[in-house]
């Protein structure tokens, strides 16, 4: 397996990761401006991307996954929920799903309570034997923090969905499970997020304070303290509701 991580501007972390031997590769949650950054690189790995997800439909930048599917001919995939919803065709992902490239397989985890279409891709190195070996949490799980859950408004109600997903699906996977989050520190998508981009989950259960609280207790804190939302977000989400890309991100 290869595995780029990508950390732009905006304290998001994408993500370019494959088979090298079958020449197959996934690209995910990837920034409007790094599409040129992603061909390169698989390029470089000797493979073609073919498959791009987002982990959710972002609110705090323009999403250049369906551009990115565009150029290079792949699928783009967000959460079935989605249907209705994006004005532009897209593989619809639900739960339990398995993807492939190559010898790299992903199953599709429906982790809502950031967003309610929020996934998480656990990631399996068949060369390296069946068990999973690390998991893209997006915006659910952070290094230190979790998902801020207001962003589709009842924000009480997702951040008691979110302590549920989080206590119901990732926190039951292994403990040496590595994490790889949709951001670090200077994210506004998050409270307390560390500047470190990877964690494991055992370490996250003991050290990061959300973890270890009550479901009232989460739900009071994390609504306690929630940052003003990302600048420009109801153009960003109508930007990425529809597949555009705006000629800013390129320039």
């Amino acid at each position: 397996m290869f595995f780029k991580q990508r950390a732009a501007d905006n304290a998001t972390l994408s993500y370019l990761f494959g088979c090298a031997s079958l020449a197959q590769a996934f690209a995910v949650d990837v920034v409007a401006g790094d599409e040129d950054w992603f061909i390169q690189q698989a390029d470089n790995a000797g493979a073609v991307i073919t498959q791009v997800i987002d982990t959710h439909v972002h609110a705090d930048h323009y999403s250049g996954g369906p551009e990115l599917a565009r150029r290079v001919g792949a699928s783009y995939g967000l959460h079935e929920s989605n249907r209705g919803r994006v004005s532009f065709d897209f593989a619809a992902l639900r739960e339990g799903q398995r993807l492939t490239a190559g010898n790299v397989v992903v199953d599709v985890l429906h982790t809502p309570g950031h967003t309610p279409d929020s996934v998480c891709l656990l990631v399996r190195d068949l060369r390296r034997g069946d068990e999973p070996w690390f998991v893209l949490t997006g915006d659910t799980l952070f290094v230190g923090a979790v998902g801020r859950p207001d962003l589709a408004g009842r924000e009480r109600e997702m951040a008691a969905q979110l302590h549920d997903t989080l206590h119901g699906k990732l926190l039951t996977l292994p403990a040496e499970l590595e994490i790889y989050p949709g951001h670090q520190a200077g994210s506004a998508c998050g409270v307390g997020l560390s500047g470190k981009p990877a964690s494991t989950l055992g370490f996250e259960k003991r050290f990061n304070p959300m973890l270890s609280m009550s479901r009232a207790a989460f739900v009071e804190a994390l609504t306690a303290d929630i940052a003003p939302p990302p600048e420009d977000m109801a153009r960003i989400v109508e930007v990425n509701l529809r597949g555009g890309v705006p000629a800013l991100a390129h320039a």
